[in-house]
C-alpha cells in the first residue's frame, strides 16, 4: 500500500513537472557537453601554445647559432684565407710592375743632368705616368676582387658545411645523400683564390695598361691635377677596363676559363654536368654569385670607395706636406702614386683599404643575404 502510494505520487509529480525536468536535464546535459568541449579546446590551445613556444625557442637558438657561425666565417676570411692570398698577390704585382728602374734612372738624371737627354727624360716620365696609374688601378681592382672573392668562398663553404652538419644532427640515421664536402675539395676550392695571382695577373696588367693609355693620352705631365681629377681619372680607367669585352669578361682573371665554360653550359641547359665534382659544383655556384647583378653592384660601390680612400690615404701619408685638394702638376703626383701602391697591397690588419671594403654597407648586406640563402644548398 505504501509503495503504491509512493509510485502514485511520483507519477503525479512527473506529470506536473515533466516539462521542467526535461528542460533542466537538457540544460544540464548541454552544459556538461559544452564544458567538456571548452575544456578540451583549452587543453589543445595550451598544447599549441607550448609547441609554438618551443618552436620559437628553437628558432631563436638556430638564429643565434647561424649568426655566431656567420660572424666566425667572416673572421676566418680576414684572418686565414685572405692574408695568404694577399701576400702572394702583392709579390706578383711587385714583380710584374716594378717601377724602381724608372725612378732610379730619373733620379740619376736629376743628380747627373748630362746622363739623360731631354727626349729621354720625357720618355721616362711618360712611361712612369703610364706605369704608375696602371699599378695603382691594378692594385685597387685586384685587392677589391680578391677580398670579395675570398669572402664569397668562405660564405658559400661555411653555409654548406653548417647546413650539412645541422642536417646530420637533426636525423637519427645517416643521410646517404648529404652533400658533404671532403677535405680535398675544400682545400682545392680555397686554393682557387690564388688563380688571380698565378694565372690572371699578367693579362690583367696588360689590359689595364691599355685602358690607362687610352685615358691618359691627353693628359700632360704639366697639367694641373687635384683630388677630383685624380679620382675621376682612376675611375675612368677602371670603367674602361670593365666595359671592354664581353659582359663579365673580368671573371676570366679570377676563375679558370674551363670552369667558366662548365658553369655557362650548365646554366644554359638548366642541368648539372654529370661529370662535375663537388669542387666543380662549388666553383659553379661561386661563378653564379660573381655573375649576379647584386655582386656587380657591390663591386662598383667597393671600387668607388677604394678610389676615395686612396685620395684620403695619400693626404694622410704626406703628413700635411701634400694637399691633393689644392692641386699640383701631374708630374709631382706620380711619385706619390708610386709610394702609396705598397700600402694598397699590405696584409690584413695593416691595410686600411681592406677595412674600407668591409665598411661598405652594401657589402655587409650582400654577404648577410648570401650566407642566409639556402635555396641552392
Amino acid at each position: 500500500m505504501g509503495v503504491g502510494l509512493v509510485f502514485l505520487n511520483c507519477r503525479n509529480f512527473w506529470r506536473r513537472h515533466r516539462r521542467k525536468i526535461l528542460v533542466a536535464s537538457g540544460v544540464i546535459g548541454t552544459g556538461y557537453f559544452l564544458y567538456r568541449l571548452y575544456n578540451g579546446h583549452q587543453r589543445r590551445l595550451s598544447d599549441l601554445e607550448r609547441e609554438l613556444a618551443n618552436e620559437r625557442e628553437l628558432d631563436e637558438l638556430l638564429k643565434a647559432q647561424m649568426q655566431a657561425h656567420f660572424e666566425n666565417i667572416q673572421r676566418i676570411a680576414d684572418s686565414v684565407t685572405l692574408p695568404h692570398s694577399m701576400e702572394y698577390l702583392s709579390c706578383r704585382i711587385a714583380e710584374e710592375l716594378d717601377l724602381s728602374p724608372l725612378t732610379e734612372r730619373l733620379m740619376r738624371g736629376k743628380d747627373q743632368p748630362n746622363t739623360l737627354t731631354s727626349v729621354e727624360k720625357i720618355e721616362l716620365w711618360e712611361r712612369l705616368k703610364l706605369q704608375s696609374f696602371t699599378k695603382m688601378v691594378v692594385s685597387l681592382w685586384a685587392v677589391t676582387m680578391l677580398s670579395l672573392y675570398t669572402r664569397v668562398q668562405v660564405n658559400i663553404l661555411g653555409r654548406r658545411l653548417y647546413i650539412d652538419t645541422a642536417r646530420d644532427l637533426g636525423s637519427a640515421i645517416l643521410i646517404e645523400d648529404a652533400d658533404l664536402i671532403d677535405r680535398e675539395d675544400e682545400q682545392k676550392y680555397l686554393a682557387s683564390a690564388d688563380f688571380l695571382a698565378n694565372n690572371g695577373i699578367t693579362t690583367l696588367i696588360s689590359c689595364f695598361q691599355a685602358a690607362a693609355g687610352e685615358i691618359l693620352k691627353g693628359k700632360q705631365l704639366k697639367d694641373f691635377c687635384n683630388g677630383t681629377i685624380l679620382r675621376a681619372t682612376a675611375m675612368q680607367i677602371i670603367d674602361r677596363f670593365m666595359g671592354n669585352g664581353s659582359p663579365h669578361h673580368w671573371l676570366d682573371y679570377i676563375i679558370p676559363a674551363d670552369l667558366n665554360k662548365l658553369s655557362i653550359a650548365s646554366t644554359s641547359d638548366a642541368t648539372i654536368h654529370p661529370n662535375a665534382s663537388k669542387f666543380d659544383l662549388l666553383m659553379m655556384e661561386t661563378r653564379a654569385v660573381l655573375s649576379s647583378a647584386e655582386f656587380g653592384n657591390v663591386v662598383e660601390v667597393s671600387l668607388k670607395a677604394m678610389v676615395d680612400g686612396l685620395i684620403e690615404e695619400m693626404e694622410r701619408q704626406s703628413e700635411g706636406n701634400f694637399n691633393i685638394g689644392s692641386g699640383m702638376p701631374l708630374a709631382k703626383i706620380l711619385p706619390r702614386l708610386v709610394q702609396i701602391c705598397p700600402s694598397i697591397l699590405n696584409r690584413p690588419g695593416e691595410n686600411p683599404f681592406l677595412q674600407i671594403i668591409k665598411d661598405v654597407q652594401e657589402v655587409e648586406i650582400f654577404f648577410t643575404l648570401l650566407y642566409g640563402n639556402t635555396g641552392n644548398a
